[in-house]
């Protein structure tokens, strides 16, 4: 949901400054653009989980558990 809203406020930005050559049929195509960047980045560049924990190897007895 946040890639979509930072996606919106690039295309806003862009409409509020009035390029010259950013005509309405450029904007729709500049949206879609924006649209898809921002989902893909969002559901292939972030997986939202983290790596498991490494598995350390097991501690050598001590005298307290050797009993």
């Amino acid at each position: 949901m946040a890639a979509a809203a930072g996606a919106t406020g690039v295309r806003c930005w862009l409409q509020s400054h009035h390029l010259g050559w950013l005509t309405p049929r450029r904007l729709k195509a500049a949206t879609v653009t924006l649209f898809v960047a921002a989902l893909l980045v969002s559901s292939v560049g972030f997986s939202g989980s983290t790596r498991p924990p490494q598995h350390a190897p097991p501690a050598a007895p001590t005298a307290a558990s050797a009993r």
